[in-house]
């Protein structure tokens, strides 16, 4: 029950109903009226700007419609109340049987209340991490994890049909540096001193278990092979046990994707007609979208693909794009970015409607590009959507966080995880819009206050499980079930913090819909420690009051009515920390 849809569809039949044209006599555009939370809460429950979208396009002063609009909404029987503010906003107050209704859908949906089930959803494909499969994760990984896995989440809680996918950059150059790394682990296992790392090479001690286990499978045998005849070898198994080692780390952040796409499939030739990059090529040559021409240098630092010579280019600057872009280079070898575009029609032709990138700040020119790249291969059918996470700064207690010895020079994602839990970096990740810089530090995330978001919010969750607990032990003849309550007599709940608590409650559906349409994630995390606040302020208010504590073991049926609510504000609760990935614990100590 998404309130606020509800109550926008009533004003626009109210639009319909006045019969309001503009000068030539066609209906106005409705699609611009919204119904919304006014920012003060003295000014009713809901507020519309429908006077001040529409009078312009009419022809008339908004207050002028406003009066109109005010005579029809107040015939509706929800509303108590509707006035006019400023230039022409409409303030509406409604009737207590408005959120009793809101808090009986939150009791019959459960965790399901704010979702949407489409007779079609869209198929979306969601790609992140996507890290180059040469060691453990680090803490640079650790954003574009849970922002791109919460947004998956919250995607699919918003109806979509979502697939997660890791795109394993495994046919680049830092592939053999990654086995020439290992190899030189694997002399070492055979009892070899390997001296001092040399430069270019894999420093960190992740790389030792890979020479054990080709020391343990091979013996000395590749020690006295050519490097063309071990390096195949090596590269497949410390590729494998690089995949290993991500997969597991992910697993620790609670992050799973479904599909890990492999970047050499792309250049596979095995196949009758060529490899998909072929198959690319042919299509935009078809199209005309491919031509023989040179480009100018790029201005700031030069990718290492860069030539200037004549190559094979795309028109990605007829697609909004800033330049053109190579696709196979002078010598007949194909660009990183034949591969981008390659695995984006293989994403196409799997039938994506919409195909979401979360990339990295060091990634951010690449938005017009892919973009680009969509719209040319799949002639505008899918929608790319490109979102950047900035850097994360860790800090302990203010100070920054030295370097790792594990991984060679930088902080491991299983390293943070396994020192203050996936919860608080999952929650915190989210706790502020992924493009914004962001600050971790290992004490505050940990600290039980409520200067602790993560902490505060699981425990509003926690506190409500424990006012059901209590009312069980000390009214054990009481019956207290979803059932029940969802039968409750919610006319009971009459103070003013109630109400607001099941009018906050009623933001939930709006919230999912505009995070969801927006792909921003931390408004669920924002909204939940609103939620949060007002349930702590509620609780506080009934230690300083008795009469508004929840359980009042000489009324009964007030008493249901209150837990009804707690359990509606616990169920919100736990909703919004799953799409979050992140644990509703019912107990906290």
């Amino acid at each position: 029950m998404n309130i606020f849809a509800d109550f926008t569809q009533r004003v626009k039949k109210i639009i319909e109903e006045l019969e309001i044209k503009d000068a030539s006599g066609v209906s106005p555009d409705l699609s611009r009226v919204v119904v919304e939370a006014p920012r003060d809460p003295d000014h009713g429950d809901f507020a519309t700007n429908a006077a001040m979208v529409l009078a312009k396009p009419m022809g008339v002063k908004p207050r002028e419609l406003a009066e109109r609009l005010v005579d029809g909404l107040k015939k509706d029987p929800d509303i108590t109340e509707a006035t006019i503010a400023g230039p022409g906003f409409i303030n509406l107050r409604v009737a207590p049987a408005v959120w009793q209704r809101v808090l009986g859908s939150i009791l019959e949906l459960g965790l399901r209340f704010g979702a949407t089930v489409p007779q079609s959803p869209s198929k979306v494909n969601v790609e992140y991490v996507s890290a180059n499969p040469t060691g453990p994760m680090h803490v640079g990984h650790i954003r574009g994890a849970v922002v791109g896995d919460a947004l998956a989440n919250l995607l699919t809680f918003a109806g979509s049909d979502v697939v997660k996918e890791y795109y394993i950059n495994d046919a680049g150059s830092q592939i053999e540096t990654l086995a020439r790394s290992a190899f030189l682990r694997y002399r070492e296992a055979l009892g070899e001193d390997i001296g001092e790392i040399p430069a270019g090479l894999y420093p960190g001690d992740y790389l030792k278990p890979v020479g054990v286990l080709l020391k343990d499978r091979y013996g000395d045998k590749l020690k006295d092979m050519q490097d063309a005849q071990w390096l195949p070898i090596v590269k497949d198994a410390a590729m494998a046990a690089m995949l290993d080692l991500i997969r597991t780390d992910l697993s620790a952040l609670g992050v799973e994707h479904e599909i890990f796409f492999s970047e050499r499939t792309l250049h596979d030739r095995t196949g009758v007609n060529g490899s998909k990059i072929d198959h690319m090529l042919d299509g935009l040559r078809e199209k005309g979208l491919i031509y023989q021409g040179t480009l100018p240098p790029p201005k700031g630092q030069m990718p290492e693909d860069w030539e200037d010579r004549e190559q094979t280019l795309f028109r990605a600057s007829d697609f909004g794009d800033d330049t053109d872009r190579a696709l196979k280079k002078s010598d007949g070898s194909y660009t990183y970015f034949a591969a981008d575009v390659a695995y984006f029609q293989d994403k196409f032709e799997r039938g994506f409607e919409e195909a979401i990138y979360v990339l990295g700040a060091d990634h951010s020119g690449y938005a017009k590009r892919l973009q680009a790249v969509g719209k040319a291969v799949s002639g505008g059918k899918t929608e790319v959507i490109v979102r950047f996470c900035q850097l994360v700064k860790l800090m302990r207690d203010g100070e920054p966080v030295k370097m790792s010895k594990r991984s060679g020079d930088f902080i491991t994602l299983r390293e943070v995880v396994d020192e203050v839990g996936p919860d608080p970096v999952r929650f915190m990740m989210l706790f502020r819009k992924n493009d914004a810089p962001l600050d971790f530090d290992f004490k505050k995330v940990t600290e039980q206050s409520k200067d602790n978001p993560v902490f505060y919010v699981q425990y509003a969750h926690a506190r409500c499980c424990s006012v059901l607990r209590q009312a069980a032990e000390e009214l054990p003849d009481l019956v207290v079930n979803d059932a029940v309550l969802a039968e409750t007599d919610f006319t009971l709940l009459e103070d003013v913090g109630e109400l607001e608590l099941i009018a906050k409650m009623a933001e939930w559906p709006k919230v999912v819909n505009a995070a969801a349409d927006t792909h921003e994630p931390h408004r669920i995390a924002f909204y939940l420690h609103e939620l949060a606040s007002s349930f702590h302020g509620h609780w506080n208010r009934g230690k300083e009051m008795p009469h508004l504590r929840f359980i009042d073991a000489g009324n009964s049926k007030l008493t249901l009515a209150r837990l009804a609510l707690v359990r509606a504000i616990s169920l919100v609760l736990a909703s919004g920390l799953s799409i979050l990935g992140v644990n509703a614990p019912e107990e906290m100590r």
